[in-house]
């Protein structure tokens, strides 16, 4: 009966496409001595395809929440209230995990003894993500914010920023007609409708997409390649767990509830994010259980939206713990002062990194091109298990963006505690919605 009861809902498929993925990569790697074998790696398509089917509803969906968060607000200083109070949420957050990675790799230092020689790094191997990360500089950054055209934040190329920069002069446009753009708010609550719909029929696919990236990475990089440097996944994984019980759990506790149930409650969510190394690919869900959870349409639609540009904890815990790692492996001492700039450089960079997988590790890059004292080619050292901390980082940094906008949402006063504490103690409500 309980075997019968588990096998209804879509986090145990989830879970049983990543065992079966790491299963398919671990006996058919690439490294396999017969040219012409079938390659897991080569399941690849399956990840992507389910990331793209998600990406391609995200934007309209980001589009349409956050015009019906800001045009629902019948009072715009309301609006800006509750963008300043969640940018300072992200920066207060984001700065305790950028220097809690400081104080562990000092403590724990487990880079130090590789003894690397600079000289001997391929930095042919880095040389794309140096290129990308170089074309970030901050005016270039800022001035990428704004599309060419209307559609372009749309299209491909597109990116989460210029969709939120149409979507909030769009919102305040329309809450600016009052009366008259009642019509148009109302069609657009219809059209969400319809998108949501259609994300979740996507999400029934989540355990195909699970099964091929997991494959995907355990065949391609192979379970081997972490032990080289098992030093830094395990302390990044442990640092990771300890910000997301004590850090978070301490601000959830603060505000009323336990982290552990919300995790629980999510816990679908959690192990789509962990196939696929993209906390993209559970986006649009987790605003759906919030706003169950008690949260207001409005600020679910204005947080969560900005937390994946601004509110990336598990980023910034990379940027600091793998940066010192190249310096320990190299024996470079860096100073405090130097660390501290590290870590102020690493605020500005670490914005915009948006949840698709490989995206901390260009950060990463353009964090090292500003600081000139640990050599940017020292990333080949980690790029083998840079993948392997994908996972890590798109977790810690989904989970910190549901606790954002919990928290937000309380100090707005547009919190409905009692639904909260009913919601987390018994889930049996989203576990049937995620059957339908």
């Amino acid at each position: 009966m309980i075997t019968k009861g588990l096998t209804r809902h879509l986090y145990f498929w989830v879970l049983v496409g990543i065992l079966l993925g790491g299963v398919a990569g671990w006996i058919w790697p690439d490294q396999s001595a017969a040219s012409d074998a079938f390659k897991a790696s080569s399941l690849k398509p399956l990840g992507d395809g389910f990331i793209n089917l998600v990406k391609m509803l995200i934007s309209p969906v980001i589009f349409l929440t956050v015009v019906l968060g800001i045009a629902g607000m019948s009072d715009m200083k309301k609006t800006g209230r509750v963008g300043v109070k969640a940018l300072v949420y992200f920066e207060v957050v984001s700065t305790i995990a950028l220097i809690m990675g400081l104080v562990v790799m000092n403590v724990v230092g487990p880079g130090r003894g590789f003894n690397i020689d600079p000289a001997t790094l391929d930095q042919t191997a880095v040389a794309d993500y140096a290129k990308k990360a170089g074309e970030q500089s901050t005016v270039d950054f800022i001035m990428h914010i704004i599309p060419k055209t209307f559609g372009d934040a749309f299209t491909a190329n597109g990116d989460l920023l210029q969709v939120l920069l149409i979507a909030i002069l769009f919102g305040f446009a329309l809450a600016r007609l009052g009366e008259k753009g009642k019509v148009v708010l109302g069609w657009a609550e219809q059209v969400s409708k319809v998108l949501f719909g259609m994300v979740n029929i996507v999400m029934k696919a989540a355990p195909i997409g699970a099964f091929g990236a997991m494959a995907f990475t355990i065949g391609k990089y192979g379970v081997a390649s972490i032990a080289k440097l098992a030093g830094l996944v395990g302390t990044f994984y442990v640092t990771a767990a300890l910000f997301v019980v004590l850090v978070l759990g301490a601000i959830a506790y603060l505000n009323g509830f336990s982290i552990f149930r919300f995790l629980n409650y999510i816990k679908s969510e959690l192990l789509i994010v962990l196939g696929t190394s993209s906390s993209e690919s559970a986006l649009v869900p987790l605003m759906e259980k919030l706003e169950r959870l008690g949260c207001s349409k409005q600020v679910v639609g204005l947080v969560v939206p900005s937390g994946y540009s601004f509110n990336l904890d598990g980023t910034n815990l990379y940027m600091t713990m793998a940066s010192l790692f190249i310096a320990q492996a190299l024996n470079i001492d860096l100073t405090l002062g130097q660390q501290l700039s590290l870590l102020a450089v690493a605020m500005l960079t670490s914005k915009g990194a948006s949840g698709v997988t490989g995206a901390g590790f260009i950060t990463l890059a353009a964090t090292l091109a500003v600081v000139p004292s640990v050599p940017v080619a020292g990333m080949a050292l980690i790029l083998g298990v840079d993948r392997f901390m994908s996972e890590c980082r798109a977790l810690t940094n989904f989970i910190g963006n549901g606790i954002a906008t919990i928290v937000v949402s309380k100090w707005e006063k547009e919190l409905d505690s009692a639904q909260l504490q009913r919601e987390l103690a018994d889930p049996s409500f989203v576990e049937q919605a995620e059957l339908a």
